[in-house]
């Protein structure tokens, strides 16, 4: 079985990649990127392609049985300019089976496979605990403290390998055509309790600073946000959706484990806020 994972150098496309080598050390792996000198593991195969420009993806899709996709193009979420042509093309070149990684919205990809012969799966990951390293980890080793608005917000945060588990399984052995598939971590948490459990996989008492909502967007904007940003993490952050902060037993069902939580995340990374 030959499978394209697309969006492969991200947080979930290398996870999917390792989840299908663990669960399948004998499929065949293609990597699609932009990139002609991407690094990938070794044994897969790399595709320089791009999903906003369907005409670069015929030789991508050349002997694949199933396929990874991402409902965007580029670093900016920007919606696929044809998505009906690069689902025509994976059809013509018989791609049967694909799963779906859901962006800020639905888009046309996912229209576009509902309608094709493809068996398609949709997943829908809540928060990533990986975004912790992005948000937290030069404040942890500065100072020691965490600055953020909504203090008791909660989140059933999901670790990123069980995205991939979840893609991995559905990818190698289908049974959820048309499913979308919400996908969370084990447990939901507060802010607060996050920054407990990251101070004790580090070793180190975490301090926690809960600001308003007016000091928060200065101290966005004087990290470079833009209001555009900064309206969208107001609205995340200050009125998650029902779904973001409920737990899905998604990952124990596919998979047959249970989902790694916040805590096994931090401790997996802890030097990177020491």
């Amino acid at each position: 079985m030959r499978i394209l994972i697309t969006g492969a150098t991200g947080t979930v496309g290398r996870n999917v990649i390792e989840q299908l080598r663990a669960l399948d050390p004998g499929v065949e792996l293609r990597a699609l990127s932009r990139n002609p000198d991407a690094a990938l593991p070794e044994g897969v195969e790399l595709a320089v392609g791009d999903l906003a420009a369907p005409e670069t993806l015929a030789e991508a899709f050349k002997g694949v049985d199933a396929a990874h996709f991402i409902n965007f193009a580029g670093d900016q979420y920007a919606p696929l300019p044809d998505a009906g042509a690069v689902v025509a093309l994976a059809e013509a070149a018989g791609v049967r089976r694909a799963t779906v990684l859901g962006g800020r919205a639905e888009g046309d990809l996912e229209q576009a496979l509902a309608a094709s012969g493809v068996e398609t799966t949709f997943l829908h990951p809540v928060e990533f605990m990986s975004n912790t390293l992005m948000w937290w980890a030069a404040a942890v080793k500065a100072e020691g403290a965490i600055r953020e608005p909504f203090g008791d917000r909660v989140s059933a945060m999901v670790h990123p390998a069980d995205i991939g588990a979840v893609a991995a399984k559905v990818l190698l052995d289908g049974g959820y055509d048309g499913r979308s598939l919400v996908i969370t971590g084990p447990e939901a948490v507060t802010v607060q309790e996050k920054v407990r459990l990251l101070g004790e996989a580090i070793g180190r008492e975490l301090a926690f600073v809960e600001l308003t909502v007016e000091e928060a967007h200065a101290k966005w904007r004087g990290e470079g946000m833009g209001d555009d940003m900064i309206a969208f993490l107001t609205e995340a952050l200050g009125n998650t959706p029902e779904e973001g902060k409920t737990v899905a037993p998604t990952v124990e069902q596919v998979t047959g484990r249970k989902a790694r939580g916040f805590a096994e995340w931090a401790a997996e990374h802890a030097e990177a806020f020491r």
